[in-house]
């Protein structure tokens, strides 16, 4: 049988903690010996540290939005004044401001960016030194099938979705001389943001339980995976990939040598997984 896993001593920041899954996240981390983080804005978030406290864990509240640079500030402050050290970083915070393209307002536009996409590259570069100062972290960014594979009404929140795995990688290659290692997380759960999109009825299969074990395996000193996407939902875990196709060397070439050579151009047999930007030959 594995051994337990366990992360005492460390202190993991868990934004948008105050329900769903955050909140998940944050109990199990607790309930395996972390010092956590309960970033969120309003009274829920004193809800879940009441509940980890009260289970015998330690837990710290900070309510500001990761969307300003003076609240990445002090859930910075608050992780190392109170505990002295940042171990794990998870950022999980969002919202959604669904509509079409042709009707979104850039203010909704801005305002999703500025929490997923904006808020979790600030809390990254804020945490960054401090875990390569200490030679190890652990930090788990949040994309979305919709970022991955695209959904209607959702431009903006797919958009800053994709980003993330973006900001995911590069951080994964920046980190790994320092010891920290960067993974994507791609959740399906019924959470208060997912109402509606979620068939009802499915409360006990897609709870944000089922996603918060492999979101804990990726925060774990004993794992050395970095740069990866992992999707998780409903108790189901897979792993997703960019991969590109062998493709075919023309050299010099017109529009029709495309046409003409689409089959071989589009064949998936023998694909590859780049593993960096440069890496993109056959």
């Amino acid at each position: 049988m594995t051994q337990e896993l366990r992360f005492d001593g460390s202190t993991a920041i868990v934004t948008g903690a105050g329900q769903g899954l955050g909140a998940a996240y944050a109990r199990l981390l607790a309930s395996r010996g972390a010092q956590v983080v309960v970033n969120d804005l309003g009274d829920n978030a004193d809800k879940v540290v009441a509940e980890i406290v009260e289970a015998g864990g330690q837990a710290v509240t900070c309510k500001v939005s990761v969307a300003t640079e003076e609240g990445v500030q002090q859930i910075f402050d608050t992780a190392m004044e109170t505990y002295g050290r940042i171990d794990i970083l998870i950022n999980n915070a969002g919202i959604l401001r669904d509509r079409s393209l042709k009707k979104m307002t850039m203010q909704e536009y801005d305002d999703v960016m500025n929490v997923h996409l904006r808020g979790s590259f600030m809390l990254s570069q804020k945490v960054f030194a401090q875990m390569a100062e200490q030679q190890y972290g652990r930090v788990v960014m949040t994309t979305s099938v919709a970022g991955l594979y695209g959904n209607f009404g959702q431009a903006n929140y797919s958009s800053a979705k994709m980003g993330l795995v973006g900001l995911g990688k590069t951080l994964s290659q920046e980190g790994a001389r320092n010891g920290i290692r960067v993974n994507i997380i791609a959740p399906g759960a019924l959470t208060a943001m997912t109402e509606g999109l979620v068939a009802e009825g499915s409360e006990a299969e897609m709870g944000p339980e089922l996603v918060a074990p492999m979101v804990a395996w990726l925060s774990h000193p004993d794992c050395e995976d970095s740069g990866s996407i992992y999707a998780a939902s409903g108790g189901r875990l897979s792993k997703v990939f960019v991969a590109q196709t062998q493709g075919v060397a023309l050299g010099a070439h017109t529009i029709e040598d495309v046409v003409a050579h689409l089959p071989e151009i589009r064949d998936e047999a023998g694909y590859r997984i780049p593993a960096h930007a440069f890496d993109t030959q056959g």
